[in-house]
């Protein structure tokens, strides 16, 4: 058979690389729950200073939507380690 052979569906797209979205999403509960303590405890310190608590409850819906931008850099780091690693 003569030709050009068309690229296996095994074989891995990236080398072996992580892509970023795919470290993002492993990352994503870890960095959502650290989003959601450090909201919390941000509420503590600005209750301090005369502002209203925000609730457990309240940091842990916040960190929902505030935790895909802290998981994407997250998941930036982490990649820029794994790259500094192979060389």
């Amino acid at each position: 058979m003569s030709g050009t052979r068309s690229p296996s569906r095994k074989a891995p797209a990236t080398d072996g690389r992580w892509p970023v979205w795919k470290l993002a999403i492993l990352l994503y509960p870890a960095t959502a729950l650290a989003v959601a303590i450090n909201l919390f405890l941000a509420g503590l310190v600005l209750h301090g200073l005369g502002f209203s608590v925000i609730s457990p409850i309240t940091a842990l819906w916040w960190c929902l939507p505030l935790g895909a931008p802290a998981s994407w850099l997250a998941g930036r780091w982490v990649r820029g380690l794994m790259d500094e690693a192979d060389r």
